[in-house]
């Protein structure tokens, strides 16, 4: 397959027999006939890649699904399917070809919403010639990475990790972030759904350190908020509370999340929880962590001794 000559294109079609032996292949997307002919014609330059031509979005979707693509480079303003609308598209159903962006004058706005959505990357058209090749080179090596990680991740049948936490709050978010990039590698949930697990795993550990190692009461803060942070300050530099951890147990298959989180505090009595779900206790603030808690995960439990929680989420 060759773009060579910039009188016509090379239709998406082109037979297998006919088609040159190179080792990367890009989808060029926009709409304009010229502006697919240069950029070919850039890409044509650049040793170890061949060209791929569509119209518009929904023209490069077919081609995805009977080709295999290592790279969509696409315009923005496009009718039929836009350059986001594109990005969102192969997101859902070729995740692991990455998409770069041909950027130009009015599509700023539209660009910067792709990226967000799982572009990989963007090149100026005023700037193909000098920042293409360097773009794709780098994508590529990303995507590659990538891909080779996806090859193990489908071989993994259980992967477990242990997590030791002082009883600082503002290891809490970070933590949470790792599991969250965990389950994504899994493909464990939707991205609207890990953040409902953050906040869920988010809960459980501030209670942990907070009400389970530093045996603060949630009551205190609703009645003196000032005296509750000023004690947590406190007990942080005083024993025995200072000395209390928090452990973390994450056991992830392809099909489930286990997330067991354990302090070494003096625990309480799970029978006498308030049911959060009541109308009544939905303005207290001591009952909002267990109520989102118990709402965004699968299963929750307690041990007996109230100083362990297992929340579990399934794979949808």
């Amino acid at each position: 397959m060759s773009t060579a000559n910039l009188s016509a294109e090379v239709p998406a079609t082109v037979p297998e027999s006919e088609a040159v032996d190179a080792a990367h292949t890009v989808v060029i997307v926009d709409d304009s006939a010229m502006d697919r002919r240069l950029a070919g014609a850039i890409v044509q330059k650049i040793s170890g890649w061949q060209t791929l031509f569509a119209a518009d979005g929904k023209e490069a979707l077919e081609i995805l699904q009977h080709k295999v693509a290592d790279v969509v480079l696409t315009d923005m303003l496009m009718p039929e399917m836009d350059g986001l609308e594109l990005v969102r598209a192969i997101r859902a159903k070729h995740p692991l070809v990455p998409v770069i962006l041909m950027t130009a004058h009015g599509s700023e706005e539209l660009s910067i919403q792709a990226l967000r959505n799982g572009a990989a990357s963007y090149v100026p058209k005023k700037s193909l010639a000098r920042d293409l090749e360097d773009t794709l080179d780098g994508v590529l090596a990303a995507s590659q990475s990538n891909r080779r990680e996806q090859l193990a991740l489908d071989c993994l049948i259980q992967q477990e990790t242990l997590y030791r936490l002082e009883n600082d709050v503002s290891l809490v978010g970070p933590l949470v972030g790792h599991l969250e990039h965990q389950m994504e590698r899994l493909h464990l949930c939707e991205p609207s759904g890990l953040v409902l697990v953050g906040v869920a795993l988010h809960e459980a550990l501030t209670n942990a350190i907070l009400h389970g190692n530093l045996g603060i009461r949630s009551e205190l803060r609703e009645t003196d908020d000032g005296e509750y942070y000023r004690l947590i300050a406190e007990r942080r530099k005083q024993t025995p509370w200072c000395d209390r951890r928090v452990s973390v147990r994450a056991a992830m298959t392809p099909r489930e999340a286990v997330f067991v989180i354990r302090d070494e505090g003096d625990g309480f009595d799970p029978e006498q929880l308030p049911d959060p779900t009541d109308p009544a206790n939905l303005g207290r603030v001591s009952g909002r962590g267990l109520l989102l808690i118990q709402t965004f995960m699968d299963r929750v439990e307690h041990n007996e001794r109230g100083n362990e929680i297992t929340l579990v989420k399934r794979r949808a």
